[in-house]
């Protein structure tokens, strides 16, 4: 499969990964891809990952965004596909993130 990185985020929950990664596997529509990754692939172009791993004083969350449509596509489009994409995927990110911490009662941030 070729695929393009689009975009990444992070952030940590103030949470052991055994209190975490339960509540990811719930919330994402998945296919599980190894200890702590998930993968999402929806439409013609979009593969989402999610992975956890633990950090002092909690776990990080990583959701990377790829581009898995291949070559095959025009580029005027996929440019007019992805204009805010980013800035979209880190907002989105960062909500779920605070709705995360607030199912588990701890603190989250971005990294």
């Amino acid at each position: 499969m070729s695929r393009r990185l689009i975009t990444e985020v992070a952030g940590v929950i103030e949470a052991p990964v055994e209190r975490v990664w339960p509540e990811i596997v719930r919330t994402v529509p998945r296919t599980e891809l190894g200890e702590h990754v998930l993968a999402y692939q929806g439409g013609w172009w979009y593969r989402g990952e999610w992975s956890v791993t633990p950090v002092p004083g909690g776990t990080r969350l990583v959701h990377r965004v790829y581009d898995v449509a291949g070559q095959g596509w025009a580029v005027a489009l996929a440019n007019r596909l992805f204009i805010g994409f980013r800035e979209r995927t880190r907002r989105s990110f960062a909500e779920g993130l605070v709705h995360l911490g607030n199912r588990l009662g701890c603190a989250t941030r971005l990294t």
